[in-house]
């Protein structure tokens, strides 16, 4: 008779966080980034440093409607997602010009579409689920009925992550000269 190993899963714990309690474990979310961005071909890219991603999450905490969900097992952060209430005027979603449809632009104008500017999950627990969960959680608590994020065009699997998770791709764009091109992508969530 053989015996059936059980194999026991722990559910992630998943927070909210502002940008004050994000200040707060803003260590721990860059070690994340260091961990998940530590692979080709982001090793060596001035864009993608651990510094300079630091200074864009310090400077998301000042925009509005900023959030972090972080997923913790055992105590520990896995995963987590952060954006904030998409600008206006923001150069990238601008640079698309008439690739937004005009509803978009009006809600955009309005300050109702969500900006995902990040979501990672340490590789040891990527491949599960765990990225989607954390992408539902942060945007079932949003008050923005549309998501819009910005994909490197060949960062695979989370582009076809993206596809396969109902975005719509409006365009390419580059967040800076020396930045990769992305593709943005929109989500209608509710």
């Amino acid at each position: 008779m053989s015996k059936q190993r059980r194999v026991q899963t722990v559910d992630p714990e998943f927070q909210r966080h502002d940008a004050q309690s994000a200040k707060a474990i803003l260590t721990e979310l860059v070690d994340v980034y260091a961990t998940v961005y530590d692979t080709p071909p982001y090793i060596g890219d001035p864009f993608f440093s651990v510094d300079s991603f630091r200074s864009r999450l310090e400077a998301a905490f000042d925009t509005q409607g900023f959030e972090t969900v972080t997923a913790r097992l055992d105590g520990r952060i896995v995963g987590y997602v952060h954006g904030a209430t998409l600008p206006h005027d923001k150069p990238w979603w601008t640079s698309l010009g008439t690739q937004r449809p005009a509803w978009l632009q009006e809600l955009a104008d309005s300050g109702g579409i969500f900006w995902l500017r990040e979501l990672m999950v340490l590789p040891a627990h990527q491949n599960r689920g765990l990225g989607r969960q954390i992408h539902d959680t942060v945007i079932s608590g949003r008050e923005e009925n549309v998501t819009a994020l910005t994909c490197i065009e060949d960062n695979e699997p989370a582009r076809s992550a993206y596809l396969r998770w109902g975005y719509t791709i409006l365009g390419q764009i580059k967040h800076a000269p020396e930045s990769p091109v992305y593709d943005a992508m929109y989500l209608t969530s509710h």
